[in-house]
Formats: C-alpha cells, sequence, structure tokens
C-alpha cells in the first residue's frame, strides 16, 4: 500500500523556497554561461591568441567542455553529502565555489601577460566551477520539489529550471551592455573583466537568500527514520552503503531515463546559445551584437515559459510535454539555421525564441520527472548522476562537434542533423519511460505510484478515459 501523498505546504513557505532556488540557480547558471558567452567572443583572443579565428574559439570552447567533465565529479560528491547531511548546506557551499571561482576569473592576467600560464590558470578555475555545478541542480530542484506537494510539482520545480535561462540572460545581457557602450578595443583590454567581478556581488545576495530557507520536510523525515533504525539496530543490505553505489546497484535504470532525457535538451541548448555566437559572427561575419541581443530575447521568453510548461506537465504528465519539445527540436534543427542564414535580426531572433520554447518544453517537467525517478535516501545522488553524466555527452561536446562540423564542411546541414539526432534520442527514451507524475516523494521503492488521473493499469501512464 502506497504512503499517503506529501502534503502540500502553505503557499508563503513554497514560495520562499521557490525563490531561494531560483535567484542561486540564476547566479550560478549566470557564472557557468558567462564563460561560454566569454570563449565565444573573448577567450579565443586573450587567452588562446591562434591565427585561425575558428581553431582559437575551438580550443576555447575545450576548456568550456572541461568544466562539464568536472560536472559528474560534483555530482558524486555533492549527491554523498546531499543525501546524508542535507539539501540546504551543499547548496551554499556550491554558490561560494562557482561565485568565487568566476570572481577570480575577472582578475587573471591574460596570455599577453604571462603567457601559457593564463590558459592554465583559467582552465583550473573552469574546473571549479564545473565542479560547482555538478552538485547545485540537484539540490535546487529536489529541496523545491521535496517541500511542494505532489499535485502541483512540476509547476514548482520548474522554477529553478528557470535559472538556466535567466543566468543567461543576465550574461548575455551584461555582455551585450558593456559591447554596446564600449569600443571593440576596450572591451577587449578591460571590459570583458566586469561581467565576472559582478558575480562577487550577486554571491552575497544569493548567500542571504539561500541561508533563510528550512531543510526539505522529505529529507528531514527519511533522516529521522534512519536515526530510529539504526537505534533499534536494525539492518539492510543497503546500510552503509554510498548513496552513488546504491544508485548505480538498485536505480541504473532511472539513472539512463535521466541521460537519455536530458540528451536532447542538453546538446540543442548550447547549440541555440553559445554555437550561435560563433555561427553568427565567424560564419556569417555578422556583429556580435545581433546574435547576443537575439539570444538575451529569445532567454527572456524562454524564462517566462518554463514553468508554464511545467504546470503542463502537473495536468496531462511529464512524458507528454517533453514529447512535445523533443519531437518538435528533430524537426526545428533544420528550419533553424534556415532561418539564421537570412542574416536579418528579426528573423534570427525569432528562429532562436521558437528553438528555446521548445527547449522548455523538455526541461521545464524535467526537475520534477528525474526528482520522482529516485527514493529519498538517494535522490540527490541519482538525479546528479543522471543529469551530469548527460552533460559530458551532451553539453560538454556539443559546441565543440559543432564548431568543428562547421569548420570541416563549411555548411549547417551537418549541424543540423547532430541537433536532430539528439532530440531523436530524447524522444525514444521519454517515450519508452515511465509517467511519474503524482509520485509521493516520501514513498520508497522504484515503481513510481499512479498519478491522479490516470489509469492503475496503464504503466506507460496514459490518461484514462
Amino acid at each position: 500500500m502506497a504512503a499517503p501523498a506529501t502534503p502540500s505546504p502553505s503557499p508563503g513557505s513554497i514560495r520562499r523556497v521557490v525563490a531561494a532556488s531560483l535567484i542561486g540557480t540564476t547566479i550560478e547558471w549566470y557564472d557557468f554561461f558567462l564563460y561560454g558567452t566569454a570563449a565565444a567572443l573573448v577567450f579565443n583572443k586573450l587567452f588562446f591568441p591562434t591565427s585561425d579565428p575558428l581553431t582559437g574559439t575551438l580550443i576555447a570552447f575545450v576548456t568550456y567542455a572541461i568544466g562539464f567533465l568536472a560536472r559528474p565529479l560534483g555530482g558524486v560528491v555533492f549527491g554523498h553529502f546531499g543525501d546524508r547531511l542535507g539539501r540546504k548546506k551543499l547548496l551554499v557551499l556550491s554558490l561560494l565555489m562557482m561565485g568565487g571561482a568566476t570572481f577570480a576569473m575577472g582578475l587573471l592576467p591574460t596570455h599577453a601577460s604571462i603567457g601559457v600560464g593564463a590558459p592554465i590558470l583559467l582552465t583550473v578555475l573552469r574546473l571549479v566551477q564545473g565542479f560547482a555545478l555538478g552538485g547545485e541542480w540537484g539540490g535546487a530542484v529536489l529541496i523545491v520539489s521535496e517541500h511542494g506537494g505532489d499535485r502541483h510539482r512540476g509547476f514548482w520545480a520548474s522554477w529553478p529550471q528557470s535559472g538556466a535561462p535567466g543566468g543567461n540572460l543576465l550574461a548575455t545581457g551584461v555582455l551585450a551592455l558593456l559591447a554596446a557602450v564600449q569600443s571593440d578595443a576596450a572591451f577587449l583590454a578591460w571590459g570583458w573583466r566586469v561581467p565576472f567581478l559582478l558575480s562577487g556581488v550577486l554571491v552575497v545576495v544569493g548567500l542571504w537568500i539561500r541561508l533563510s530557507v528550512s531543510e526539505s520536510p522529505v529529507f528531514l523525515a527519511a533522516q529521522a527514520a534512519r536515526a530510529a533504525q539504526a537505534a533499534r539496530g536494525a539492518s539492510g543490505e543497503t546500510r552503509g552503503e554510498l548513496p552513488v553505489v546504491q544508485v548505480f546497484r538498485r536505480s541504473w535504470r532511472q539513472v539512463l531515463t535521466a541521460v537519455g532525457a536530458r540528451f536532447g535538451e542538453n546538446i540543442s541548448y548550447y547549440v541555440l546559445t553559445s554555437f550561435l555566437l560563433v555561427y553568427v559572427t565567424a560564419h556569417l561575419d555578422l556583429p556580435k551584437s545581433t546574435a547576443l541581443n537575439a539570444v538575451l530575447i529569445g532567454s527572456a521568453v524562454h524564462f517566462v515559459t518554463i514553468p508554464a510548461w511545467g504546470a503542463l506537465s502537473d495536468r496531462i504528465g511529464r512524458r507528454p510535454v517533453t514529447l512535445i519539445g523533443s519531437a518538435g527540436m528533430a524537426v526545428w534543427a533544420f528550419a533553424f539555421f534556415a532561418l539564421v542564414d537570412s542574416e536579418s535580426f528579426l528573423v534570427i531572433t525569432a528562429a532562436v525564441t521558437a528553438g528555446l520554447l521548445l527547449h522548455g518544453a523538455m526541461y521545464g517537467p524535467q526537475a520534477a520527472f528525474i526528482s520522482e525517478l529516485f527514493d529519498t535516501e538517494v535522490r540527490y545522488s541519482g538525479a546528479s548522476m543522471g543529469s551530469q553524466l548527460a552533460s559530458i555527452v551532451a553539453g560538454a561536446l556539443a559546441p565543440i562537434v559543432a564548431v568543428e562540423l562547421l569548420k570541416d564542411h563549411g555548411s549547417s546541414l551537418p549541424v543540423s542533423l547532430y541537433l536532430c539526432a539528439a532530440a531523436v534520442v530524447t524522444t525514444l527514451t521519454v517515450a519508452f519511460a515511465r509517467e511519474t507524475r503524482g509520485r509521493d516523494l516520501a514513498r520508497t521503492g522504484e515503481a513510481p505510484a499512479p498519478a491522479p488521473g490516470y489509469d492503475r493499469k496503464d504503466a506507460a501512464g496514459t490518461l484514462s478515459a
């Protein structure tokens, strides 16, 4: 018999938790995306100078990818302690690490000053960023998912997801403003440092807000149950086992489901944002402001529509909403570059915005979907590992693969095929996954509880008549 559904919190309580997670994730994604934007526009010249602009950009994106390689390690470490000590403590630590690394980037000497030491220091700081972000995502979405009730989890948990476009909006907006008011020479000389140094102020704000929220009630209940079990001298086959070991021993299918669900979403996001900056400036020879402003407008729409997709997933399920986005992206992959090639700012902006709307359909329900795949004792480890493993095979390589395809073929068609294939992987993964909508997160066991409005006999989660 399933446990009773997790009670809904008071509106004020859940809103405070959501605000803390959203602001914190926005700041951390600001730090992370700032590097990606700078890699496309600045770091290729200041830290990796070469005679071929695309080659310099490619090298800059390699260090960009290194940050992704550190994310699974961060997911393992933060997941372990998050499942043992709580979500809140690890969220504070991740924010401090991310903000400190980004602030330090703004103080780095360039290649012209200290030679090869500059890119080495930049790479080390990028590793710290990746490690911190690897632990950030799981904690941020879990503390919201575990505070919220079952009925509206998709909506509430989607707000931390809006931190990604929010951070990108902030990073791109600051760089676009500086590029607009400064000459190219001034921007390269010192202007690019301003957004990195600004991270120090943002971290102080984020810490003040994050320290004000309470620990997850679902985690506290599970912690109390473990303490009571230990006091009784109870034993079990997983007692004393590391959470990450438990995940791969008991929940490896859920980890693979999370990886597949994130695959097309991850690749499409970095192609639509980071790679677009390279494509517009290096391939179409348009001003960098064209791409920056298009991403800026698209990210604003993306930010406000992600919660709408999350709310829709509470009504019709996580799978149908995700499939709208992944199947749509498989088609949009070809229309996107055809529209960008028009070289019209309005058309490019429309192409980016439409692409990010489809991305939001995959990304909005994702926080609730992945949280609902795992039990409380291993949820931080499982969610972090599933999401961050996808980052290595998807997001880390996306700009590199796209730049290399463009460099080798001089055409956007191979990039479109790459994006389409990634979307198909997510479509197939989610099509064969179980529906998780309505699962009580306090309940243990691999199979999600049937969602309200679903036929209990329908394992695929199809809406009952």
